[in-house]
């Protein structure tokens, strides 16, 4: 089974903690003073926020694996298609131990592919980008005209 991930950098923890509980009807099942996870089923997704200095938008995507030989199938299909992949084994990120493979997509947005095996008790390094990274940050409510959704 694969789960969406999402990592949002945002700029007030709380206020954002408050605002994505309302929308998913459930409590971050992660939370630290800089870091909340919610980890659904419906839908199924990864939904990370972190407040860490970094300009609030979409830091990164990705997909989260149950295995080593599911996160090493998605590698392989990346580099098949001529990507280049930056491989990590034991990373600590996110107050988690993790496998990843990271690719960037030709817009330049960041893409994680990653096995969780265990828990951290800091939140560790995240791996840093290769390319300037576009910043995905609604600047006006969404409406037929405004041309999103």
């Amino acid at each position: 089974m694969k789960r969406l991930h999402l990592h949002i950098a945002v700029d007030d923890l709380e206020q954002s903690i408050g605002f994505y509980s309302v929308l998913f009807g459930a409590s971050p099942t992660v939370r630290e003073s800089d870091y909340a996870k919610w980890m659904l089923d419906d839908p199924k997704v990864n939904l990370a926020i972190s407040q860490r200095g970094v300009q609030p938008g979409l830091d990164h995507v990705g997909i989260q694996v149950d295995s080593d030989e599911e996160l090493r199938s998605l590698s392989s299909r990346l580099k098949q298609a001529g990507q280049s992949t930056r491989d990590q084994e034991a990373a600590s990120c996110c107050y988690a131990k993790s496998n990843k493979s990271w690719v960037t997509d030709p817009s330049g947005l960041r893409w994680e592919t990653f096995f969780t095996f265990g828990q951290a008790t800091a939140y560790g390094e995240d791996e840093e980008p290769t390319a300037p990274q576009p910043v995905i940050k609604a600047k006006t409510a969404c409406s037929p005209s405004s041309g999103c959704c």
